[in-house]
C-alpha cells in the first residue's frame, strides 16, 4: 500500500529523518512544536501507527514499554536492533540463528507463518567508559 503524503505527514517524516535514534510519539510531538509547525498530538500518533502498518517506520518498546519510533534504514526487510539504555544509540541486526529457531520451535507445535519481534537492551562501548 503506498501512503499519500498529506502535510502532516510529511512534517512527521522529516522529523524522523532529521534525528538519530528512537523518540517516543510525545517526544517527536514537542521536537514539531519547537520546529513551529501546528499539528495535534492525536495526528502524530496515528500517523507514527500509519507509517508502521506501511514499514516506513521501525517500532521498538523501551525499558518502560512506551513505542518508540524510527524512521526505518531497512523497509521490507526483517531486521531487529540493539538499543543503547543510556544514549538510545541503535544498531540494526541480522539474526539468522534467532530466524531459524523461530521456524524450528514454530514447527516443533504445528504453527505455520511465524512473526516475532526481538528486542536487545545493553550498554554501548562509550557510554561504558563514561
Amino acid at each position: 500500500m503506498s501512503v499519500r503524503m498529506t502535510r502532516q505527514r510529511e512534517v512527521v517524516a522529516a522529523v524522523l529523518e532529521s534525528v538519530d535514534g528512537f523518540y517516543t510519539a510525545q517526544e517527536l510531538y514537542e521536537m514539531l512544536l519547537t520546529d513551529g509547525e501546528r499539528i495535534g498530538l492525536a495526528t502524530v500518533y496515528r500517523t507514527l501507527q500509519l507509517f508502521a502498518e506501511n514499514d516506513m517506520v521501525d517500532v521498538m518498546r523501551n525499558p518502560e514499554g512506551e513505542a518508540i519510533y524510527r524512521s526505518c534504514h531497512a523497509a521490507g526487510q526483517h531486521h531487529h536492533h540493539l538499543l543503547c539504555r543510556h544514549c538510545g544509540k541503535t544498531i540494526e541486526i541480522d539474526g539468522p540463528t534467532v530466524e531459524a529457531w523461530a521456524l524450528q520451535v514454530g514447527a516443533q507445535h504445528g504453527f505455520t507463518d511465524i512473526e516475532h519481534t526481538i528486542e536487545l537492551y545493553g550498554t554501548c562501548a562509550v557510554c561504558q567508559r563514561d
